[in-house]
């Protein structure tokens, strides 16, 4: 938990945002790259042009945990932005606090309910009120290619299932080049085992193991054949992978050095970056096993409360334009996620995109659409970052046996 004391909460929740002038919104976020720095440009003129004043709080870090701390230290001083980035069970934490500010009202007026799968509704909300407005879905099952690679190997297109991906690895091995570019990273580690699980097991079984911590799942056969599973796609990667950032693992399949990559889509952001074309100069598809699926990460401002009239009219308009079309347009574009709103005209997307969305809506649907555990959508922190290392030591230590490493990944989900 959060652990503010009980002062510090009755200051948050009286003196907040006293000074602001009628109409300011002040936003903490930790978008400072290029191309979400431009989109935060383009938020930021839709409110100017709804006669805000729109004050910018950017705290570099892509992780987040710089601007977690910014933010905790504002609000224990009692003088909280207007909204902040924030996302997953973190949500919940801050509601549980007392200090975040009720949207119902905006989202009634905007029909949020019906613009939002529920699965990502309830991540945004609180005792089933709206606290959090979502910005994107960015899916994290992807695996990419450099068909050119592939072509040389031999290999007729995506594989579907790990059958034919591992025949597929076999090929680009014996052709001279790089299976698998992977970034050793306990985060990275994880979101190749969260799509693997996803792939062996399916929806319900990913549920129960990775979301609902179940320790009759955590050891059972399935899960034994996922970390089976796992380690072989660690035969498959380079020994100078521990360590390699992600973007430099997306290089590897971008300059024909390696054939496969497992990273959540804005990996796409690299290959567009560098002038690649989706089905042209790069391959896009569901992670093996995982096509009736979709593992998301959501970003999302969660807004606090404030006394000021006119900054609660800025931050009700600041909520709604966030999840008006406009916005999510442009931002995603820039992004390379893809709107959470399930209405959008997809239009000026491409392919990758196209296919994310169709995938985001039917597996809304059908059961799949599941939050990742890895980019910290679906469990409390402690419990996360506990199963995160458990899974690279075993991905790192190949004297780990698989059973030794389902007891380990066991224990580390009963961590509270």
């Amino acid at each position: 938990m959060l652990k503010l004391s009980k002062l510090a909460v009755a200051a948050a929740l009286v003196v907040v945002a006293g000074a602001a002038s009628a109409g300011e919104v002040e936003v903490l976020h930790y978008w400072t790259s290029g191309g979400e720095a431009k989109s935060v440009a383009e938020l930021k003129k839709i409110m100017t042009a709804k006669g805000h004043v729109w004050k910018d709080f950017a705290v570099a870090g892509g992780g987040g945990d710089n601007a977690a701390t910014v933010l905790k230290s504002r609000v224990v001083s009692g003088n909280p932005p207007a909204a902040a980035q924030i996302k997953g069970p973190a949500i919940q934490e801050w509601a549980s606090e007392g200090v975040l500010a009720n949207l119902d009202a905006t989202a009634k007026a905007e029909k949020w309910d019906a613009l939002l799968p529920k699965v990502v509704a309830d991540v945004m909300k609180y005792k089933g009120n709206y606290v959090a407005a979502p910005v994107n879905v960015h899916r994290v099952n992807w695996m990419w290619a450099n068909p050119e690679v592939l072509k040389k190997a031999g290999v007729a297109g995506m594989p579907k299932n790990y059958d034919e991906f591992f025949a597929a690895a076999e090929k680009i091995k014996k052709a001279g080049l790089i299976p698998v570019a992977h970034g050793g990273q306990n985060w990275q580690d994880f979101t190749t085992f969260e799509s693997v699980v996803l792939g062996v097991g399916g929806a319900k079984f990913y549920q129960d193991s990775l979301i609902k911590l179940d320790q009759k799942a955590l050891t059972s056969d399935t899960m034994k054949k996922s970390l089976e599973t796992f380690r072989k796609i660690k035969s498959y990667t380079d020994p100078a992978a521990p360590g390699r950032d992600w973007n430099l693992a997306t290089a590897m399949v971008m300059q024909g050095k390696a054939g496969f990559q497992f990273m959540g889509d804005w990996a796409k952001g690299e290959f567009l970056a560098a002038g690649k074309v989706p089905n042209k100069d790069f391959l896009c598809a569901a992670a093996p096993g995982t096509a009736n699926a979709y593992t998301f990460n959501v970003d999302s401002f969660a807004m606090f409360k404030l006394k000021d009239a006119g900054a609660q009219k800025a931050q009700a308009d600041l909520a709604a334009s966030i999840m008006g079309t406009e916005f999510q347009e442009v931002f995603n574009l820039n992004k390379g996620s893809i709107p959470v709103r399930l209405n959008m005209n997809m239009d000026k997307f491409d392919d990758c995109g196209k296919a994310s969305t169709k995938d985001f809506v039917s597996t809304a649907k059908s059961g799949g659409l599941v939050p990742s555990v890895a980019h910290g959508m679906a469990i409390k922190p402690a419990a996360e970052g506990a199963i995160k290392d458990a899974v690279s030591q075993f991905w790192n230590d190949d004297k780990i046996s698989v059973a030794d490493g389902m007891k380990n990944i066991a224990k580390a989900a009963a961590t509270k």
